[in-house]
């Protein structure tokens, strides 16, 4: 009876240890962000988005006319610094980055605004 009662709490002991660590594996920490990009049209829409087609980002969102970039994403597979970076890589200059020097000469010609 004694092994009996102990093989069940050490299978209730079991399962709270599975099911704890469960629980936090399924945890993710959703963060937003809103920073300012530059950038002129359509083309550089698609540029600037598709540079964060990446590991945590769920959803992502350029507006040309206001030029800000909505970001929604999972804080524990990528930081908004590395967002920023990301960014600025393909040759678009944000409030953090400057962007690539190689990689904005090769924009096509409507897609290289102004660089302050």
């Amino acid at each position: 009876m004694k092994i009996i009662f102990k093989l069940s709490i050490l299978l209730a002991c079991m399962i709270c240890v599975y099911a704890c660590g469960r629980i936090k594996s399924d945890v993710t920490a959703n963060a937003n962000a809103t920073f300012k990009t530059w950038g002129n049209c359509e083309m550089c829409k698609e540029t600037i988005e598709g540079s964060l087609k990446v590991a945590g980002i769920a959803n992502v969102d350029w507006n040309k006319d206001t030029k800000m970039m909505t970001v929604s994403f999972d804080s524990t597979k990528i930081t908004l610094d590395q967002i920023e970076k990301d960014v600025a890589s393909v040759g678009y200059d944000n409030e953090k980055y400057k962007g690539d020097d190689k990689a904005y000469a090769s924009l096509p010609e409507c897609c290289q605004y102004e660089r302050k």
